[in-house]
């Protein structure tokens, strides 16, 4: 990983617009400059041998892009699509600095809010317990809290995760 991601955000380095989006119960935010745009959900072409999360890939205008749902990368319980079910395509770093496109499935995009430092907090320090890597900062907006998402660090724990498995699989 570049020594750029792994370096601790500021909580001022945090503000500006991010776009939120619920999974489950929860909110979640990712800064707006990562988002490239929101489709509906559509048909997903299956990839052998993925983590269940690894939906497959998609064709967008031409490119093939990987599609991960969020739900399931976080361990939420799975449940039906509805109609607000989304994919969010964002633009990530990898941790060999090159920039590619990932779809993620969210259970509904909320809004764009604009963030100033004052209305975000420090992850609160859960201990061992969880895994708070993915966590950049919390966010207080109208009266609930949003968790502020370093997508370049769940992106990459998903490529990773996929190449892995791809490259056991190519072993066999």
């Amino acid at each position: 990983m570049s020594s750029e991601s792994s370096e601790p955000n500021t909580l001022g380095s945090l503000a500006g617009k991010h776009l939120t989006f619920v999974l489950g119960h929860e909110c979640y935010g990712v800064p707006v400059l990562k988002v490239r745009e929101i489709i509906r959900l559509c048909d997903i072409t299956p990839v052998p041998q993925m983590p269940d999360y690894i939906k497959g890939v998609l064709n967008l205008r031409g490119k093939i892009i990987p599609v991960a749902d969020l739900r399931l990368k976080f361990k939420l319980a799975r449940v039906e699509n509805t109609k607000h079910t989304c994919i969010v395509v964002v633009q990530v770093i990898l941790a060999d600095n090159t920039v590619t496109p990932i779809g993620l499935i969210v259970d509904a995009v909320e809004e764009v809010v604009n963030l100033v430092e004052s209305e975000i907090e420090p992850a609160p320090d859960f201990g061992t317990v969880l895994n708070t890597d993915y966590v950049l900062g919390m966010a207080k907006v109208k009266g609930s809290v949003k968790t502020l998402l370093d997508i370049d660090r769940v992106v990459n724990a998903v490529h990773s995760e996929t190449a892995v498995v791809a490259a056991a699989g190519a072993v066999k």
